[in-house]
């Protein structure tokens, strides 16, 4: 549900800028809202989940993320771009409480040398939402655009948010309602071998959660980023000039191919040193990056589409690696390392200025060079070391 929510973006993204007429450093507001949540309550929501568990974690981010999507039916209402901002951004506040609570809890249930596996497994199945969203949004929201660019932005319908954000909610209610049925394992924490309660209290210290924060900032900057621009992307006449429901229904194989990718991921995580199949999809992204915008046409489409296969491990990789031996702090470290998925909010709006000023073919440079950085922290930057 999670995974099919925050992909909804991608839709809401050129349907917005259409209806409100928006270049792409506004448009790219919507992240910098529904990301920039994460930013201010990761942290909040890691004490959270460290004062009232996981399972209770889990149920408030499910209600919190409902009340953001039934707010959908008075933003459409009043037709404000503000308040579609502002719903948003409660909608972001209950997925940051998931994230923080759901994520640790995966990675320490169970052997820890398969912690990757088990958090690719997990994040397969949020693809499985990312795979069906573009569809689904395409067919009840981008469908609603008209063919033609000479149309009054205020005679389009901005009513066809308001049923299926309803409907989004009630379903997230209707989670919250199986899970709190649910028995879940209770974790007890215990300091690992060769750290003292001291340097158990200095997490910040290590090097490989730090550069780690960094490395989720840049993936899921990336990631946001390219999702966000592939519908105007496909719709160059230099690449496909598909039409806006076309474009979006594409979307599925950015998200599909992620989607494939982490079920092989949970195969062969723990089986092979993360950190190498870390760098291994990172530097495949770079190169179809740079393949994809110096073609046209389907090449142009089909490589930019793959680079979803190769964010398939990312987050799982960045994540456990992250929080590797950091015991009772892991719900902390958790919290910074969602923190960190502003990246999602702040890297966007770069590309939009980027692709603003200069050309959105260029703009796909940013997510290049973040991928890079994520290349060195598979190959070196997650070795532990103190500060």
């Amino acid at each position: 549900m999670w995974g099919f929510i925050t992909c909804l973006n991608d839709i809401l993204i050129p349907f917005l800028k259409v209806i409100f007429g928006l270049s792409y450093a506004q448009a790219n507001l919507i992240n910098l809202c529904f990301f920039g949540a994460y930013f201010l309550v990761s942290i909040p929501a890691g004490k959270l989940v460290a004062r009232v568990g996981y399972k209770n974690g889990l149920l408030i981010g499910l209600v919190v993320a409902a009340i953001g999507c039934f707010l959908f039916y008075p933003a459409a209402g009043s037709r404000a771009y503000a308040l579609f901002l502002g719903a948003l951004f409660i909608l972001a506040s209950g997925i940051t409480v998931l994230q923080v609570a759901a994520n640790p809890y995966v990675a320490i249930l169970g052997k820890p040398s398969l912690a990757s596996a088990r958090l690719t497994l997990t994040q397969a199945f949020n693809s499985l939402g990312v795979f069906i969203a573009p569809y689904i949004g395409s067919i009840l929201i981008l469908s609603h655009l008209p063919e033609l660019d000479n149309v009054a932005p205020e005679t389009i319908d901005i009513g066809a948010l308001q049923i299926p954000y309803l409907v989004f909610g009630g379903i997230l209610l209707f989670v919250s309602l199986v899970l709190s049925r649910l028995k879940l394992p209770v974790i007890a924490h215990t300091t690992p071998d060769g750290y003292s309660a001291a340097d158990m209290g200095r997490a910040w210290h290590r090097r490989h959660l730090v550069l780690g924060v960094i490395g989720i900032f840049a993936y899921v900057g990336a990631e946001v980023a390219i999702g966000s621009h592939i519908v105007n992307y496909l719709n160059l006449p230099d690449v496909m000039n598909m039409s806006p429901k076309e474009a979006g229904i594409m979307l599925m194989f950015y998200g599909g191919t992620a989607m494939v990718g982490r079920f092989l991921g949970a195969y062969l995580l723990g089986r092979f040193p993360t950190g190498r199949l870390l760098a291994i999809n990172a530097v495949g992204a770079v190169l179809l990056i740079l393949l994809s915008v110096s073609t046209t046409g389907e090449v142009a489409m089909w490589t930019l589409l793959a680079v979803g296969f190769m964010n398939s491990l990312m987050f799982s990789a960045i994540f456990t690696l992250a929080v590797a031996d950091l015991g009772s702090l892991t719900e902390e470290a958790s919290g910074l390392l969602c923190t960190a998925i502003v990246g999602g909010a702040l890297i966007p709006p770069l590309f939009g200025l980027i692709a603003d000023y200069q050309s959105l073919r260029l703009a796909f440079i940013l997510p290049a060079l973040c991928y890079a950085y994520i290349g060195w922290y598979g190959l070196s930057g997650h070795k532990q070391k103190a500060l």
